[in-house]
């Protein structure tokens, strides 16, 4: 049987991605990964796997994903034709594909990373794809592991559908949809609901997108072409697009807070960034500024943040991570004024499926080809 521990990390990811994997069959068999590599500036590791110590495509393992025999099919043919005269081996949910004996000849993995596949593998694994962007279950590589494995994730595949998904929660919450919709399942018609509307517009305020990355990238994207004033943080380099104004490193989180109407957290899970937005944090950002978070529910101190939303130090928070998940049904955020919160699902939509399964599979072919692969992650940095 597969281990709780593989069901436990592929769940969040199935509820905002497999659900709709049945539109996949709209996009139809259009397996090219081009558009998709030059719109989202997807990014080639910088060594071919031929060049790559104990590469040697035999035995590939793929997971196919939740969703309709239809679009399982598509996408198993385009595994196939991309894996060659390698074996591919297709695995199911609940089988044994992730124990020890399975594992001992299969130099390759596409499904999620987690503890128990590492456990198990055998010394031929090369390659592992995630199907999520986070890498928060891929835990427990041996030294070995961390100097001969390649893997590869979802980065910037998600970014579009998340940023959108952002942006509405952001004019939700600050339009005051939500007691809108609550009267409405109500038949109840009442114009008095346009007093709850005090953040202002969106045009001529700033936002502070924390983890300028594919996902950050995206919402900086969104919240310019709204009117919004755009700066960032990241923890590579100055560098940003034309329409972030300022990109900021790290060490200049707090100080960056302090002039942003809205915060939008996008970063990933590492131990730089676990309970980073604290008291401290939330102390040093603008007074009545709107705290977003699409990257990680760990990086937030939720009862710091809780604090600050009652002592009025935040106009509100938008939330589609949170730290437990899932959130208590007791926990006080469900009934907090202006608070938003979707249980880990902003990534949802047959785009994203779609690019999912476009490079999934581009991913292989390059694997088995020798070729650089597509969107190449540092376990040891878990980004």
């Amino acid at each position: 049987m597969i281990s709780s521990d593989f069901l436990a990390s592929v769940t969040p990811y199935c509820m905002a991605l497999c659900l709709t994997l049945g539109a996949v069959a709209a996009q139809g068999a259009d397996f090219d990964p081009g558009p998709i590599v030059e719109e989202l500036g997807l990014r080639e590791g910088n060594t071919p796997m031929a060049k790559k110590p104990g590469w040697a495509p035999k035995k590939i393992v793929a997971f196919l994903l939740p969703g309709s025999e239809q679009v399982q099919a598509t996408y198993r043919d385009a595994l196939a034709g991309a894996a060659g005269e390698a074996e591919l081996v297709i695995a199911a949910r609940g089988g044994d594909a992730l124990s020890a004996e399975s594992l001992a000849d299969v130099d390759a993995v596409i499904g999620m990373c987690t503890p128990v596949l590492l456990k198990n593998a055998g010394p031929d694994l090369r390659w592992i794809h995630n199907y999520s962007v986070g890498l928060d279950y891929c835990k427990g590589a041996t030294q070995t592991q961390l100097d001969t494995l390649t893997v590869t994730n979802n980065k910037r595949l998600s970014g579009p559908a998340i940023a959108e998904h952002s942006i509405a929660m952001l004019l939700s919450l600050t339009r005051n949809l939500p007691a809108y919709q609550a009267a409405q399942a109500e038949g109840r018609w009442s114009r008095s609901y346009g007093a709850g509307v005090t953040f202002g517009e969106l045009r001529g305020k700033t936002m502070l997108v924390v983890g300028l990355g594919g996902i950050g990238t995206e919402i900086a994207r969104r919240a310019h072409g709204l009117g919004m004033r755009v700066i960032a943080t990241r923890n590579s380099s100055r560098n940003g697009p034309d329409f972030v104004e300022y990109v900021g490193l790290a060490d200049e989180l707090h100080k960056l807070a302090g002039e942003a109407d809205v915060i939008a957290n996008a970063l990933p899970l590492t131990p730089g960034t676990t309970g980073l937005f604290d008291k401290a944090f939330f102390a040093a950002a603008k007074p009545g500024a709107l705290f977003i978070s699409v990257g990680r529910g760990k990086s937030t101190v939720t009862a710091d943040l809780v604090a600050a939303l009652e002592a009025g130090r935040l106009w509100g928070a938008a939330l589609d991570v949170t730290d437990p998940e899932p959130l208590p049904s007791e926990h006080p955020l469900w009934r907090m004024e202006r608070v938003l919160i979707t249980p880990h699902v902003s990534a949802a939509g047959a785009d994203s499926t779609h690019r999912s399964a476009v490079i999934a599979a581009e991913n292989l072919r390059r694997y088995v080809a020798g070729e650089k692969l597509l969107n190449e992650v540092d376990l040891r940095k878990g980004y």
